[in-house]
């Protein structure tokens, strides 16, 4: 059914022409809104096979979920605050932790089989910066990949459901102030024709930035493209400058880096550097349980003195290392590595970003006819600093109230309709991003906004976007210098360090900033403009 209206697009096909709700991205946020509109029509546009594309798939850690004994949706709450130092917006953070076990049974309700203890209930683990063990696994480290299975079932099994696999959403157009549809074009063939589906009601779940950062556990599809399509509509970001860095993905040389899940430390995994020293002790006195952005930064810091750094398992794991870990163990013994006898290498690589496009607590943009929900959206639950596996959670709390919100606002579904439009018509060429430009694109965030960051560093970084932005035609490479952009000029202007923040040049955490960030597109120019007015000229190879 989607791969015939995938080849033939002069001729796409819908239900019985009606194109009501269109969801961008086929990630966990996106497939749980769909169920949840159902019967409601949706199509569904992912740029790869359903279920594979989105970060949801890689995710190893879990879902976390008040849901053992003695613990509360409370003290989730308070876990949750803690660890976003600071910017965490409280009053809907507690409405995703409230919810949360409500979620558990809608997904257990969809198939999902979630590990139980030996009494049957619920099995739960503990991760970083949580005050009681609430992470509920699949298969150990296969929550991702089991979780989204049993949706894509679901989904696929489910006729109001539409999914368009091959698609990649570029823009978004407007009626007055309203988004009226997205312009998409298919991955591949005919990279100059791009479609138009009109819909009341667009829904971004388009995943993350991962791959803005040369060394990312995300899939290739997590660029910023959602964020920059928002962006150019008109709609308010927030947080962008927050990017969380994995302390330990898997440092074999692969794009993405397999990840070694925060449960390994979870179970009593050590870090050591290359003499067999373990360090954590001279940065935190959580040692390997520290919030991510400090394990971060301190595994940053060993490498970059030339000591490395390494995950122990040996003692903590061992032989049992193959049944609970079995991602990991495949990761490691392909590169040669046996974390039974052999210390894992390990380095901070971009894993989250807690900002995106702003929303309020039923996942409502500031541009009318847009909804986000998942990583490109920013709801406050993360503050500065997203907690372990509370990324899951928040996924199917807001890709469910974003259904009951579009059912309250819109009963009846409403007829919309397809049309063709040809890359002549845009100023912009659709197809392929120039690879070129992306390098460029990925090394200069590596550099300039990464762990760790500096005034000069990021005002180097925001010249360069410009000088690219004014050679770039295609839509998808000004896509993702859009969303670079956006999150380089939110950093040079918090001046502080904070959460996932880190300057150099101002490493103290200001009291006066411990609130939420917010920028247009036209924000971040102006920023960039101030930055450059204040730093030393930086060019880039012609």
């Amino acid at each position: 059914m989607a791969d015939s209206a995938f080849h033939d697009i002069s001729t796409p096909r819908s239900h019985d022409g009606i194109d009501d709700v269109v969801i961008i991205g086929g990630g966990l946020a996106g497939i749980f809104c769909a169920l949840s509109l159902a019967p409601r029509p949706v199509t569904v546009l992912t740029a790869a096979p359903l279920g594979g594309g989105g970060s949801s798939w890689w995710a190893q850690g879990g879902m976390a979920a008040a849901v053992g004994r003695g613990d509360s949706p409370e003290k989730h709450l308070a876990d949750t605050v803690a660890a976003g130092a600071g910017t965490v917006d409280a009053r809907v953070a507690r409405l995703m932790t409230r919810e949360a076990e409500a979620r558990i049974q809608d997904l257990l309700g969809y198939g999902v089989p979630f590990d139980r203890d030996a009494s049957g209930d619920l099995a739960v683990g503990r991760e970083a910066a949580h005050s009681e063990r609430r992470i509920v696994h699949v298969k150990g480290d296969r929550a991702g990949q089991e979780i989204m299975a049993a949706l894509v079932e679901r989904a696929l099994a489910t006729p109001s459901i539409r999914i368009l696999p091959g698609w990649v959403g570029e823009s978004l157009t407007r009626d007055g102030r309203s988004i009226r549809g997205v312009v998409a074009r298919p991955s591949e063939g005919r990279a100059l024709t791009t479609v138009e589906f009109p819909a009341h009601a667009v829904v971004l779940a388009s995943g993350g930035i991962g791959h803005l950062y040369r060394v990312t556990t995300n899939p290739p599809q997590a660029n910023g493209q959602g964020l920059a399509m928002a962006a150019r509509a008109g709609a308010i970001m927030a947080d962008t400058e927050f990017v969380q860095f994995h302390p330990t993905a898997i440092d074999i040389g692969r794009d993405p880096a397999p990840l070694a899940t925060e449960a390994l430390r979870g179970e009593g995994a050590i870090l050591v550097n290359r003499d067999g020293r373990r360090f954590m002790a001279d940065y935190h006195g959580d040692l390997e349980l520290a919030p991510r952005d400090i394990v971060a930064r301190a595994i940053h810091a060993e490498i970059l003195a030339g000591r490395g750094a390494f995950l122990d398992a040996r003692t903590a794991v061992g032989a049992a290392f193959p049944q609970k870990f079995p991602t990991v163990w495949e990761s490691c013994v392909s590169a040669g590595i046996d974390p039974t006898r052999d210390t894992i290498p390990v380095a901070p690589a971009q894993h989250y970003h807690m900002g995106g496009v702003l929303t309020d607590a039923n996942g409502r943009t500031s541009v009318d006819g847009l909804w986000a929900c998942g990583e490109v959206a920013s709801t406050g639950v993360h503050g500065a600093n997203r907690l372990a596996s509370n990324s899951l959670l928040e996924a199917v709390v807001f890709g469910s109230r974003i259904a009951r919100d579009i059912q309250g606002l819109m009963p009846s579904p409403r007829v919309a309709r397809w049309s063709v439009r040809r890359a002549d018509e845009e100023a912009e060429l659709p197809g392929p991003a120039d690879p070129g430009t992306i390098d460029i694109i990925r090394t200069t965030m590596t550099d300039h906004v990464g762990v760790v960051r500096t005034g000069e560093g990021l005002a180097k970084a925001l010249a360069i976007f410009d000088e690219l932005e004014a050679r770039t035609r295609d839509v998808a490479t000004s896509n993702s210098l859009i969303a670079a952009r956006l999150i380089a000029a939110a950093a040079w202007g918090r001046r502080e360090s904070r959460g996932g923040h880190w300057r150099a040049d101002f490493p103290e955490t200001d009291p006066a900033r411990a609130k939420r960030t917010y920028l247009t597109l036209a924000d971040a120019r102006r920023l960039s403009v101030e930055a450059r007015a204040s730093s030393t000229p930086e060019t880039i190879p012609a």
